[in-house]
């Protein structure tokens, strides 16, 4: 048993077990449910932004403990003020350290998309998203099968969310796309062996149509390698342990973010030239 059905399996009990103590009606009678929904989108693709979401996850599976004294709400303010697009933030309590809590949190601080980062599998989840103060969910290829991301992704939609949907591979880009799905994100870590390569994000990049906003995810530690993303395709980046390890991420993000642009500025005049 790999670590992703390790957590899918957990996903299943976690579900049952919310959706017992926090009736679906209670969630729709929360002060974010009704709220209007911040464009992942259109963040992303903004010429005036970095196309960065930024993560905020305090541990994970194959890192363990990653920064567990980082606080919510000035990490997130800082991600934002540093020049991020959006927000990624783990809600997964078992494997990642991560709460409802948490991305509530980053809403009342923030105007900005919010993705919320979990495993989702049952609609209940989407509905908790909604009701937590999510703009957008994440769908991952290599734990649903094709009419279940399907359904799932255009549940979300029903409800006004965005969908990124997540693939490492390119057969599961091909037999997960559909109409539904805002952002295509290429996972450049192999969630099942922990490898990382960005050569991942390379060769599927020109596979996903460009009726998507494709994103690039993992495994990103140098500005330079936005550029070369940047270059082949991509309207964005989500990075999270780069900064997460830091003790102070929202400088990290800062100065990765300043440097990235002067890189990105530099490319363009040699371009042009």
């Amino acid at each position: 048993m790999n670590i992703l059905d390790k957590i899918i399996a957990q996903k299943h009990i976690e579900v049952a077990e919310k959706s017992s103590l926090v009736p679906v009606k209670l969630l729709e009678k929360s002060i974010f449910f009704e709220g209007k929904v911040v464009s992942m989108k259109r963040y992303v693709t903004d010429a005036e932004k970095s196309g960065i979401i930024s993560e905020f996850k305090r541990q994970s599976p194959s890192k363990g403990i990653i920064n567990g004294a980082a606080q919510i709400e000035t990490v997130s303010i800082g991600y934002m003020q540093a020049g991020a697009s959006a927000l990624s933030i783990l809600t997964d309590k078992d494997f990642f350290g991560g709460s409802n809590e948490d991305l509530k949190s980053a809403r009342k601080f923030n105007f900005c998309p919010i993705l919320r980062k979990d495993f989702v599998i049952d609609e209940y989840q989407i509905l908790e998203a909604k009701s937590i103060g999510a703009d957008c969910i994440l769908l991952i290829a290599a734990a649903l099968e094709p009419a279940k991301l399907k359904s799932l992704a255009a549940f979300a939609k029903s409800l006004g969310l965005e969908v990124l949907m997540e693939v490492h591979d390119g057969e599961e880009l091909e037999r997960s796309l559909c109409e539904e799905l805002d952002l295509v994100g290429v996972n450049n870590r192999n969630l099942k062996t922990f490898e990382v390569s960005l050569d991942t994000s390379l060769e599927l990049v020109e596979k996903i149509p460009s009726s998507f906003v494709k994103i690039s995810e993992s495994g990103i530690s140098k500005p330079e390698t936005l550029v070369t993303l940047k270059k082949a395709g991509f309207d964005g980046f989500l990075i999270g342990e780069n900064f997460m390890k830091s003790s102070r991420p929202e400088q990290a993000a800062y100065n990765f973010i300043k440097e990235y642009k002067k890189l990105l500025a530099k490319e363009t005049a040699l371009d042009q030239a």
